[in-house]
This record gives structure tokens, C-alpha cells and sequence, in this order.
């Protein structure tokens, strides 16, 4: 038996052992993610038993290293655990900004000191980020911000507010792109911070969506005190943070177009809610348009394997991420829309528990925001196709 073969049986069996029933079966509402934090209230004890134990082992991010939470896993491990949590349909233990991208940035530009204290936290679901990036004045022209750092001698201070804060009225913490020099260009005089959401100056106000939810919200900062020890990397340059971070949030987008196994597939929904009809669907159309989607989606799955295979040698997937979070965008707003159909004019519904709270119909609205957060479809389609294509200017 080879080492990779060992590792896969001694996998296998600690999964067995260790993932409750529960956790085995596709969520179906909001609250069945594990989000993690100070303030985060578990559903049952089975959510809580879950990411203690993925999260003493490591495997809530396995590849990382040991000394900052986790599991210390090879590239070709992490993939085995991945092939065995889907075996058994086991969920992700932990949901978190703190891993998809803030993570990623400590561990290549944060000091020893940083990755010390931050690491370990996002790794056992301790406390919970948010992304303070967009402004009202910068959206996709993101390194417009204006967003105040002055440096006050023994602290920073910061004035200004963002916009489009996904949960910071739930989040503990805040990655931060703020000014630090108005009188260089632009893309410089950037620099990125870290500080608590519980600090004096600090406010949210939920924005309330077209599904009638607010997971988005503009938050204010008002004479915020940060510490000069939560400054990452070096002081004006936090546009190269920026970028890369920006890489890990399109690539994260960008996987929620493939079902990996917490939602139930459509051909599967299809069947259970409208019948079959000598083995198939009796609707030629919307069987057609499920197989479609299903053949795409999979095909987006082995691009993500073969795009995360050639950036092994640690310089990440780069611009190709801008096609990643296209694609997959579209993905998911063709899967809501062939949800919503699937179930009829029922599922308008909004407000019963025959619906679930009108959750597939607000899981559909909520998707269209997909094109425009994380940097616009617009924005990632000339990305694609000055930066990957290589095709001239117009």
C-alpha cells in the first residue's frame, strides 16, 4: 500500500467515525452553514461537533501549515480528503472569509507575529470576518478609495465607511483597504489593515435586497483606533495585498456554479417534485435544460481541478481566476433559475413554511447579485480578455 493509499483507508475511516449522520445531508436553508465566530449560535450539537473535530485535526484547512491551525496536508492529500468528504456527502465544517481569502494573504505577506494570532482563530471557526473593499465612490474602480488611515504617532486612525460589507453586522474582525498617502497615484498609497468590528467608531447598517434579506452592509468608521501591529505587509503597498486577495474571492465565487454535493441535483429535485415517465422527465425542455447545466457544471469542476493542478507551484491561479468567477456566476444563476422552474409559480410564494420561507425564490433573486460582487461580470470580461486571451485594445 502506498503512503497516498494509507492516507485515503485511515481518511475513510476517521470520516466514518467522526461525521454525524446530520452532517451527511444536503443543507437546505441558511442556517445550515457553520459560519463560526464569537457570536455565532449552532443549530444543533451536531453543527458544533462537526467543526470541533474537523477543526482540532486541522481539516477545516487542511493544507495549511500545523503551527497555524492546520492539518499540514500535501496538495494530493487535501484532494483525497476532499474525494472522501464527498463520498459521504459530508458538509464543509466551517464557512468563512478567514480561510477563502483573508488566509491566504497572511500567509504569504502577514509577519510571524499576525499569522500566529489570526490563523488559529479562522482555522477552529473562532471568529468570523468580513471584507471592507468597496466604497460608494469606488466599486469596480476599487483602488479609487478614500477611506482615511492617518498615522497618529502610537496608532492609526480611520474615517470613512464601505459599502457592500457582506455580514459585517454578524462578522468579529475586518480586512480593511484604506489611504494611508492622497497624493500618490492611485494604485498606490493603499495600505490594508486589520481591526476589531467591536472597536469604539465602528457601525453597520444592514441593506435590505431584493430578496427581501440584508446580507450586505455599508459600515462606518468614525475615529477608529487601530493598532500599528495590524498592518499588513508594508505601509502604501497594500494594493499588491489587495490583488491577490481579490484572486481567492473570485476563484471562491467562482466554485459556488458546482454542486460538490451539500445541494441535492437537479436531475434528482426534478424527479422527486415532478415525476418520470419511463425513467425520464416528462418535460423534454427542462430535462434537456437540466442535462445541459449538469454536463457544464461538471465540466467547470474538472477546470477547477486542472487550473488548481497547474498553480501547484505556489503563485496561485492569477488572472485566470477572472474566468473562474464568470463562469461559475453564470452557473449558479442558470441553476437558480432551473430551480425555480422546476418547482412553478408555488415557490413565489414568500412568506410560509410550505416554502421555507420563500427560500428558493430569494436563493434566485439573491443570485443575481453574483454578477456584479466580486468585481462585475463587465470588469471580469475584460480581464479575461486583455489578461488570459491577449487580445488588443479596441
Amino acid at each position: 500500500m502506498t503512503d497516498l493509499e494509507a492516507f485515503r483507508a485511515e481518511t475513510r475511516t476517521w470520516l466514518e467515525d467522526n461525521c454525524p449522520q446530520s452532517m451527511r445531508e444536503p443543507m437546505r436553508e441558511e442556517n445550515d452553514a457553520c459560519w463560526g465566530g464569537r457570536n455565532f449560535k449552532f443549530k444543533n450539537e451536531d453543527q458544533k461537533l462537526w467543526l470541533d473535530r474537523m477543526g482540532k485535526r486541522g481539516w477545516t484547512v487542511p493544507t495549511w501549515p500545523k503551527e497555524y491551525g492546520g492539518g499540514g496536508l500535501s496538495k494530493p492529500e487535501a484532494k483525497i480528503l476532499a474525494e472522501e468528504m464527498r463520498r459521504i456527502n459530508a458538509r464543509s465544517p466551517l464557512q468563512s472569509f478567514g480561510i477563502w481569502m483573508l488566509g491566504p494573504a497572511l500567509l504569504k505577506y502577514g509577519n510571524e507575529e499576525q499569522k500566529k494570532e489570526h490563523l488559529p482563530k479562522i482555522a477552529r471557526g473562532e471568529i468570523r470576518w468580513c471584507q471592507g473593499y468597496s466604497e460608494p465612490g469606488a466599486g469596480s474602480d476599487l483602488a479609487s478609495l478614500k477611506t482615511k488611515c492617518e498615522d497618529m504617532g502610537d496608532h492609526y486612525l480611520v474615517n470613512g465607511s464601505k459599502i457592500w460589507t457582506s455580514y459585517a453586522d454578524e462578522a468579529d474582525w475586518i480586512f480593511c483597504l484604506v489611504r494611508t498617502d492622497f497624493d500618490a497615484p492611485k494604485h498606490l498609497g493603499i495600505s490594508f489593515v486589520l481591526f476589531d468590528m467591536d472597536d469604539p467608531g465602528v457601525t453597520t447598517s444592514p441593506i435590505k435586497l431584493i430578496s427581501g434579506k440584508s446580507p450586505f452592509c455599508q459600515t462606518f468608521f468614525d475615529n477608529v483606533k487601530v493598532r500599528k501591529d495590524n498592518l499588513v505587509g508594508t505601509l502604501n503597498r497594500g494594493w499588491d495585498i489587495a490583488k491577490y486577495l481579490l484572486t481567492h474571492e473570485r476563484e471562491m465565487i467562482g466554485a459556488m456554479g458546482f454542486d460538490r454535493g451539500h445541494r441535492k441535483r437537479l436531475s434528482e429535485m426534478a424527479a422527486e417534485q415532478l415525476g418520470l415517465e419511463d425513467g425520464m422527465l416528462p418535460e423534454t425542455a427542462l430535462r434537456t435544460d437540466i442535462v445541459r447545466h449538469e454536463i457544464d457544471s461538471w465540466a467547470f469542476a474538472l477546470t477547477l481541478e486542472r487550473v488548481k493542478d497547474e498553480a501547484k507551484g505556489g503563485q496561485g491561479v492569477g488572472h485566470l481566476s477572472a474566468m473562474l468567477k464568470y463562469y461559475g456566476t453564470e452557473l449558479n444563476k442558470s441553476r437558480n433559475e432551473l430551480v425555480m422552474s422546476i418547482h412553478g409559480s408555488d415557490e413565489f410564494e414568500w412568506e410560509s413554511e410550505k416554502t421555507r420561507q420563500g427560500d428558493k425564490a430569494r436563493s434566485w433573486l439573491r443570485s443575481r447579485a453574483n454578477s456584479i460582487e466580486g468585481g462585475t461580470t463587465e470588469v471580469q470580461l475584460n480581464i479575461i480578455s486583455k489578461r488570459v486571451l491577449g487580445l488588443p485594445d479596441a
